[in-house]
């Protein structure tokens, strides 16, 4: 049984309840003031960006948003939390009650999401610094939501599916940058394991993993382990675990604290969060088109795969891009096979952003070039690398190089029964039945014209030249 705790830093431009910014990337302790350092006497004042962005999520997730909802202070000391405490929220979350569909292969199934609260980050212990361990307060107090899933997944792949997925939706909807490797997008992950009929099993937590790759081997070989003591007659303890990406192995970080051990007790220096029906209406209305939605649409309207859609909708910009280039044009499966053969080789992506190596016009036009015929599609591979960080139309490019589809059957003819002369052996084989050898020929003829031919009018030569 597993089940996922998701921290997500929430997009805004402040922290939770000052005015520090949060961008990454600043010298060490340079984005702090007396609130996010815990100093005596300071007051935090909640930030209305995060709520709204908060609230989003929950929407997006299908949960049910609490109109009042009480911020707490969880106790526990690490260097990284100067205060002594977070806040965060407990029994009265900001919503609860949502779902998200996975699919693994083996149909769709939901996957109940129990709460979504709001917190403060913590910052940053910096291990190994000429020997010592520094801690770095630019992130303590960063805005976060928690995503908590019921635990009703039941493989390692399934979590990644989960993750993948939720993970698309806080993009697209703008709440969330995505950024695993600034640690903007966390996973920890609560996994037991139990033989059939036997009561529930201990439940230990992976913590903070940020990749998807290393969420599914972790959940993986902790699952090993677990049965592996089980077998030996061991009892699983209740642990935090991390992941050692290395060796493949979970490893011990400290004994699981219980709720009761962090003296969670109402946030005294906060009031409750009230929010009416026109704000969280307004929220709701707000929302962007979600993923599953956007590719059942371009599914229905473009007739692109399922399996395509799931790369073009991978990022909000990505998807963007796509929708721009086939947009009118009676061509979207080239396009959508275009943009994933050759623009998302040169794509770069940082968080929400994305640099493509063309524009979506010059994608739409060199298309339309290859299936009216006036180029090849071999052409089109020279003509697209003559695009690349360059504002020229495709059409410009074919007539500064002189390219043009070789259409004349009369050359093509002489040159095909050339070629069935010259390979006998290939042009008998086609003769006795194995006519998968035409493309030996096409692929002969293609490269004796430089790719210029009419692929189309060179298969019907060669087969009239074959059957003679």
């Amino acid at each position: 049984m597993i089940g996922l705790e998701v921290h997500a830093q929430l997009r805004t431009r402040t922290k939770a309840f000052c005015g520090c910014p949060t961008s990454f990337g600043a010298s060490p302790n340079t984005h702090v003031c007396p609130v996010c350092l815990g100093l005596p006497g300071a007051l935090p004042v909640l930030g209305a960006e995060a709520v709204a962005l908060a609230v989003s999520a929950a929407l997006a997730l299908g949960c049910r948003v609490a109109t009042t909802s009480i911020f707490a202070r969880k106790n526990y000391f690490y260097p990284d939390l100067p205060k002594g405490y977070q806040i965060t929220q407990f029994d009265r979350p900001l919503a609860s009650g949502g779902a998200l569909v996975i699919d693994v292969g083996q149909g769709a199934r939901a996957i109940g999401i129990t709460r979504v609260h709001m917190e403060e980050d913590a910052g940053k212990n910096l291990h190994g610094v000429g020997g010592q361990s520094l801690v770095d307060l630019n992130r303590a107090g960063t805005p976060l939501i928690e995503i908590v899933s019921e635990p009703e997944l039941r493989s390692a792949a399934e979590a990644r599916d989960y993750l993948e997925r939720l993970h698309e939706i806080l993009m697209f909807i703008g709440v969330n940058d995505g950024n695993l490797e600034e640690g903007s997008f966390r996973c920890d992950a609560n996994v037991s394991v139990r033989r059939l009929g036997e009561p529930l099993g201990v439940r230990v937590e992976l913590k903070n993993i940020n990749s998807f790759r290393f969420v599914e081997e972790a959940i993986d070989g902790e699952i090993e382990r677990q049965v592996r003591s089980l077998e030996r007659g061991e009892p699983v303890r209740r642990q935090t675990r991390g992941y050692n990406a290395e060796r493949r192995e979970t490893y011990l970080l400290r004994e699981k604290e219980g709720e009761d051990e962090y003296r969670y007790f109402p946030e005294p220096d906060l009031p409750a969060l009230v929010l009416d029906e026109a704000f969280l209406a307004e929220r709701s209305a707000s929302l962007p088109e979600l993923p599953e939605s956007l590719r059942r649409r371009l599914s229905h309207e473009l007739g692109v795969r399922d399996d395509a859609l799931r790369v073009l909708t991978s990022h909000p910009a990505i998807a963007a891009y796509f929708e721009a280039a086939a947009s009118g044009s009676p061509h979207a499966i080239k396009i959508a096979n275009l943009i994933q053969t050759e623009v998302l080789r040169g794509t770069r992506t940082h968080g929400l952003d994305a640099a493509f190596p063309v524009t979506p016009r010059q994608v739409a036009e060199l298309v339309d070039l290859v299936e009216s015929g006036a180029i090849s599609g071999k052409q089109a591979k020279v003509v697209y690398a003559e695009l690349v960080g360059r504002e020229v139309s495709p059409r410009a490019v074919v007539e500064a190089l002189g390219l043009s589809v070789l259409s004349d059957a009369g050359a093509l003819r002489t040159l095909a029964a050339e070629l069935v002369a010259a390979n006998p052996k290939q042009a008998e084989q086609y003769r006795s039945g194995k006519t998968g050898v035409l493309g030996f020929f096409v692929g002969q003829l293609m490269k004796a014209t430089g790719g210029s031919a009419d692929p189309k009018l060179a298969s019907e030569l060669l087969v009239e030249e074959l059957s003679r």
